[in-house]
C-alpha cells in the first residue's frame, strides 16, 4: 500500500486557545499538531462524573431532576471532529493535495489528523458517497481519477441546472435582494486574490448556493451544490486547479453578473451568465 506523505500535506489540527481552538487546518513544516482531548472524556465514557464518582445512572439510581449532559456533549463533540476532518480533506481534494489515483489509509492520516482513524473513516465514507474517493479493501481509500471528459460533462450539468434559474430569477427577483449578496461576491474576488484553489472554491460554492436560494427549493440547492463540489476537483495528472489569474477573472463575473442583476438587463445578464459557465467549464 502505498501512503503519501505529500498527498496528506495540509491537513492537520489546530490546538490553539481561544475561538480558533481545536479547528483543523493545513499542516505546517513543523509537523501536524494534535486536537486535545476534551476535559473529563475519559470519565465519562466510564459513567463517571467530572470528579471522579461514578454518577447516578451509572450505579443505575434515578437521577430525578439531572439533565444527561455527559453522553450528548461526548457525541456532539466527536461529531465535530469529523466535520472538520471532512472539511480539511475536501480542501486537500480541492488543491490536489490529495491525489488522483493515490490510496491513503485511515490511520495514516489520522497521525497526521492527531486524531484516531475513527473519525478520518467516517468521513472518507462520506466522500466515497460523493464520489470523491473510492474504498479500496484492506488497504484505505483511493481518490478518483477524473478525466477531462467527466469534467465536461459534470460543467454541463452545472450549465443545465443554473443557468435556466439564474435566467428565471434575473425577472422576479427585486434589485434590492441581488444588492444583499454584494458581501459574497466580493468575498470571492478576496478569495481568489489570495490564490488558495480551497479557499477560492469555498467562496465560489457560497455565492452560487446563496442566488440560488433565492429560488426558494432546497432540493435545487443541494443537488446543484452537490454537481459544483465534484466539479471543483482537480482532473488526473493534473498539479492543482485553476490559476490565480483564472481565479480572479472568475469572481470578477460575479460581481459584474450582480451589476446587471441590479440594473434589471436581461440581455446582459444572459450573456454573462452563458460566459460564466463556459469559463468555469
Amino acid at each position: 500500500m502505498k501512503h503519501s506523505a505529500q498527498g496528506a500535506a495540509g491537513t492537520g489540527a489546530d490546538t490553539g486557545t481561544g475561538a480558533g481552538a481545536g479547528r483543523v487546518r493545513t499542516a505546517t513544516a513543523a509537523g501536524a499538531p494534535r486536537i486535545p482531548a476534551q476535559p473529563g472524556a475519559t470519565d465519562m465514557a466510564r459513567g463517571r462524573a467530572p470528579g471522579g464518582e461514578p454518577d447516578g445512572s451509572a450505579r443505575g439510581e434515578h437521577t430525578h431532576g439531572e439533565s444527561p449532559v455527559p453522553r450528548p456533549r461526548a457525541l456532539v463533540q466527536r461529531s465535530s471532529v469529523r466535520g472538520q476532518i471532512l472539511d480539511a480533506l475536501r480542501s486537500a481534494l480541492a488543491t490536489g493535495e490529495l491525489r488522483p489515483g493515490e490510496v491513503y489509509s485511515a490511520p495514516v492520516l489520522g497521525e497526521r489528523f492527531g486524531v484516531s482513524a475513527t473519525p478520518v473513516r467516517e468521513a472518507m465514507q462520506q466522500l466515497a458517497l460523493e464520489g470523491a474517493v473510492e474504498v479500496v479493501p484492506n488497504r484505505g481509500f483511493r481518490v478518483v481519477e477524473r478525466g477531462d471528459r467527466e469534467l465536461a460533462e459534470l460543467a454541463e450539468v452545472r450549465a443545465l441546472i443554473e443557468v435556466p434559474v439564474w435566467l428565471r430569477l434575473a425577472r422576479t427577483v427585486p434589485a434590492e435582494r441581488w444588492a444583499e449578496l454584494r458581501p459574497l461576491a466580493e468575498a470571492t474576488v478576496r478569495a481568489a486574490s489570495s490564490g488558495c484553489p480551497a479557499t477560492y472554491a469555498e467562496a465560489d460554492r457560497a455565492f452560487h448556493r446563496a442566488v440560488l436560494a433565492l429560488a426558494g427549493n432546497e432540493q435545487l440547492v443541494r443537488i446543484a451544490a452537490d454537481v459544483h463540489r465534484r466539479a471543483q476537483w482537480p482532473p488526473a495528472g493534473s498539479p492543482s486547479v485553476r490559476g490565480r489569474a483564472d481565479l480572479v477573472a472568475d469572481a470578477h463575473e460575479h460581481t459584474a453578473l450582480l451589476d446587471a442583476l441590479i440594473a434589471g438587463d436581461p440581455d446582459v445578464v444572459r450573456a454573462l451568465v452563458g460566459d460564466h459557465f463556459t469559463r468555469t467549464a
